[in-house]
């Protein structure tokens, strides 16, 4: 912790030079002279007509996750109800055991699917179900939440929350899908510690589908991406977010270098969390994330019951809007694209980045991760972006929040601005919100880029450092200059990450329907023994 604090206030000087409005304008100028190929490639727009073209990655995202919800026969639907049960627990004895070792199936569990990721004597795994939820959801429930709603709505109207929703609940199959990927194959050190994520699925994976050529490129491309990620999407973007929000609510912008020094601060908070790895990462997002979004739902729920006889109206709005566009630019189609785009890029369903965390979870059946996973869309999108939305269509009926049709950049304002039509000041609690959803965001990411930087650069204390100091860094940098192209390109790496993961899940969803199978047996076994008055072993261990 020592050296890592040490290190970051040695890399603090060059930013002073930085923070300058005419170096940082000169550093984004490079930067998308060089980078900006890249980022058009990922955001290339195919077009469909003279007034719509669709993002090429969204078509890969969605496409995946349609894919994924009819191969699994809507799993979105059918393992909901299972998903609850597991979250509290009522499955964690054949999970832990195995369900041929407690109940006496006659089944037997799969061995040699599981023999090189998880050991014969309980299950492996860092964090339980819960804390690999609150992981997750920590890196997605965020900003989009808050400031992408608003651009959507700005874009495409109210009918961009219908698609939304469609994009979270088609999510839902894309994020089982990965998950149970992730755990499947993930790998587990002598001293139990968690390796897991698209680069080892889709190494080990394809190579049994006898492709190990394609699997190890897919799997090193995507660790280079979701590095390139962490410490941008991940990390400066939030940072700088969070810094902005403060000091505009405090009025600091006079102040020399706010941004910075808000920057270390934030900076020294996050190494004390990511000094401790994924343990002490969960056990953080298992508090944070339920206080930040349970404040948050619970000032959209206040201003929704005030505004009560309202809501009828709103989803009237909301639904005309869908299927009309209500003359909005693009019609019809150019509202399912906003609301499809922020859907799936603030869920991160498909992106691959979820399992990652959801690897690190304590279980012998890889579906029963995969079927938690698929409630992290719903929770984000279905659920806290439709709030959202909500409380800006409501508050904006006279048109003083907002004006549709007309785009915004930034949305966390807009939101304030409705939340404050009811709730006199909530912009402070809002930006309170926001910097905790970057802190979250933050932490979780610099776990996933962490593990596509062990997997390329090998497992060490000296590699770990090194990360860890360029993430600290970065937090540093991100709250002290204006990123711009900087920003795009990070996004670009993370939504690239979607390309080898869907090719990889595709690829290996016959395996996943198996693990899912395999998993419903060990549950249907523990019913049935329930049922008929058999013996339970978990008191006997």
């Amino acid at each position: 912790m020592k050296k890592i604090l040490l290190s970051i206030f040695a890399l603090i000087s060059p930013i002073l030079i930085f923070s300058q409005e005419s170096t940082s304008q000169k550093i984004d100028t490079i930067f998308k002279d060089y980078t900006g190929w890249f980022v058009e490639a990922i955001f290339y727009e195919i077009p469909f007509s003279d007034d719509f073209r669709i993002p090429w990655v969204l078509i890969v995202l969605i496409g995946g996750a349609l894919y994924f919800t009819i191969y699994f026969k809507f799993i979105n639907i059918t393992g909901f109800k299972t998903a609850l049960w597991v979250v509290k627990g009522k499955y964690e004895d054949i999970e832990k055991h195995g369900v041929d070792k407690l109940y006496g199936d006659n089944i037997h569990d799969d061995k040699s699917d599981i023999l090189q990721t998880l050991r014969d004597e309980g299950a492996d795994g860092e964090v339980s179900h819960f804390q690999a939820l609150t992981a997750a959801l920590s890196a997605t429930v965020g900003l989009g939440n808050i400031a992408g709603v608003a651009v959507a709505l700005s874009i495409g109207g109210p009918g961009a929350t219908f698609w939304m929703i469609v994009a979270g609940f088609l999510g839902m199959a894309s994020k089982f899908a990965e998950c149970t990927l992730g755990v499947k194959y993930r790998d587990v050190g002598e001293d139990g510690t968690v390796y897991g994520g698209p680069m080892y699925y889709l190494q080990k994976g394809l190579k049994e589908k006898n492709v190990p050529i394609l699997g190890k490129v897919l799997a090193v491309l995507f660790a280079i991406f979701v590095i390139g990620g962490s410490f941008g999407g991940g990390n400066m973007f939030q940072a700088n977010q969070a810094a902005a929000q403060f000091i505009q609510l405090f009025d600091l912008q006079s102040v020399s270098n706010a941004g910075m020094y808000f920057g270390i601060v934030m900076a020294i908070l996050v190494a004390i969390v990511i000094i401790g790895g994924i343990k002490r990462i969960a056990k953080v997002t298992e508090k944070v994330v339920p206080f930040m979004a349970g404040i948050y739902v619970l000032a959209a729920i206040i201003i929704l019951v005030a505004n009560f006889s309202l809501i009828d109206d709103a989803f009237m709005l909301i639904f005309e809007g869908a299927f009309s566009g209500l003359g909005i630019a693009g019609g019809l189609i150019g509202v399912m694209i906003q609301g499809i785009r922020r859907g799936a890029f603030s869920n991160e369903a498909g992106v691959g980045s979820a399992a990652i965390a959801h690897s690190a979870v304590r279980t012998k059946y890889p579906a029963s991760e995969g079927i938690v996973a698929l409630l992290e869309p719903f929770v984000d999108t279905v659920v806290i972006c439709t709030m959202t939305a909500l409380v800006i269509i409501i508050t904006n009926f006279n048109g003083e929040v907002m004006q549709y049709g007309v785009e915004i950049k930034e949305g966390v304002e807009i939101t304030a601005n409705a939340f404050n039509e009811v709730i006199p000041n909530f912009s402070i609690i809002l930006t309170i919100a926001v910097i905790l959803f970057a802190f979250s965001t933050m932490i979780s990411w610099s776990y996933y880029g962490m593990q596509g930087w062990k997997y390329l650069f090998g497992k060490g204390k000296i590699t770990d450092l090194i990360y860890k100091i360029l993430f600290l860094f970065f937090v540093v940098v991100g709250s002290s200059i204006s990123l711009g192209a900087v920003i795009d390109f990070s996004d670009a790496m993370i939504f690239a990450m979607v390309v080898p993961n869907i090719i990889g899940v595709v690829i290996l969803t016959p395996v996943i329907k198996k693990e899912l199978k395999r998993y419903m047996n060990a549950i249907n076994k523990k019913e049935d023994a329930l049922d008929d008055g058999a013996t339970d072993l978990r008191n006997e261990m």
